[in-house]
């Protein structure tokens, strides 16, 4: 997997562990590295920095708390990866005509 689409995958599961209990470096490797990705303590902290930085999550030592806008990010993520899933994953459970009933937002630019 191409490291910039892996580190947007990485961000999704931080936001979702971080939404059911606190995280650290330490707690979410092991789990990481479970699930198939190839990341050391450095790019975790990375991108658990960025998502500090993007008021996502917030630090209290080595621990990670969701805040009010990584919560609200979160709901949106999940309605996309449904959506998503409906499409690219087969075998998914959403139908053909729940998936053109969707429309992309208009960009303004």
């Amino acid at each position: 997997m191409h490291a910039e689409v892996q580190n947007l995958f990485i961000r999704i599961h931080l936001l979702h562990h971080s939404h059911e209990a606190k995280l650290t470096v330490n707690d979410m490797q092991p789990f990481l590295e479970d699930r198939g990705y190839r990341v050391g303590e450095r790019e975790i902290k990375q991108e658990l920095e960025y998502l500090v930085q993007e008021n996502m999550l917030t630090s209290s030592s080595d621990e990670y708390i969701i805040t009010g806008t990584g919560i609200q990010e979160l709901k949106a993520i999940r309605k996309r990866l449904s959506l998503l899933c409906g499409e690219v994953v087969p075998g998914s459970s959403k139908s053909v005509s729940q998936r053109k009933s969707y429309k992309e937002p208009s960009v303004v630019g």
